[in-house]
């Protein structure tokens, strides 16, 4: 079966959106299909506050994959791109987190799905909104543009580019 998910991809380290335009293309050659992206948006670290700016966004894809697999893929484009997981939420090249995996929650110590930190990360919800603002959280049943607007982040989150490749097509709707 085919599923939409949401993925968030962030780069902070050298140059950040070659590393997001990177990460689509290898998400598109390990067999997703990619339906939207919201435009590129310049964030302010949360966390570990000394640290370069963030470039973050978020992309629709439909893929066959199951969580798991989902999640080795994206970690091991990470890995291709220089990313060394330490554990420590510091500088990195690449981050690919799945936020959604249709409506579907998962939780095993390696995976939790919807992604924890969506309903308090204004980095996370302004791109999201961009491209699905009537998507519906399976934890809160609150829409994405409901949780932004409960949101109390005052990060500072500025659009800073086009979205990441051209319109993908019409989005998937299989297996939300």
């Amino acid at each position: 079966m085919i599923i939409t998910a949401f993925l968030s991809v962030g780069s902070n380290i050298g140059d950040r959106l070659q590393h997001l335009k990177l990460a689509t293309e290898a998400l598109t050659g390990k067999g997703l299909v990619l339906s939207r992206s919201s435009s590129v948006y310049e964030t302010e670290p949360k966390i570990v506050v000394d640290q370069p700016w963030f470039l973050n966004a978020v992309i629709e894809v439909a893929t066959g994959l199951d969580p798991l697999a989902l999640l080795h893929v994206c970690l091991e484009i990470e890995r291709a791109q220089g990313r060394h997981r330490t554990g420590s939420p510091g500088p990195r090249t690449l981050d690919i987190d799945i936020l959604y995996y249709g409506r579907q929650t998962v939780e095993t110590p390696e995976l939790r799905i919807p992604h924890p930190g969506i309903s308090t990360r204004r980095f996370v919800l302004e791109p999201l909104t961009e491209i699905a603002p009537e998507w519906v959280d399976p934890v809160t049943g609150k829409t994405v543009r409901e949780m932004l607007g409960d949101l109390d982040d005052p990060a500072v989150v500025r659009r800073f580019s086009d979205p990441l490749t051209p319109p993908f097509g019409p989005p998937s709707r299989v297996g939300q």
